[in-house]
């Protein structure tokens, strides 16, 4: 029954039985725990200069009129 609505709604239950009811919370806060806005959200100057150097790298060639 792997794969189907219904295995899902079985592993859930094994899940929750093996491990207690707060097993899906927990594995979440994880998830969002390890998550850190960063990156070019960030730096919106950073993220501009970093496509400038990709746009002059480009391999598509000049533009055509």
């Amino acid at each position: 029954m792997s794969g189907t609505k219904a295995g899902g709604m079985k592993a859930a239950a094994t899940n929750k039985a093996k491990y207690g009811k707060e097993f899906y919370a927990r594995i979440g806060k994880k998830g969002g725990q390890n998550g850190h806005t960063g990156g070019f959200a960030a730096n919106p100057a950073l993220a501009r200069i970093a496509g400038a150097k990709g746009g002059r790298i480009s391999r598509r060639g000049p533009a055509k009129k």
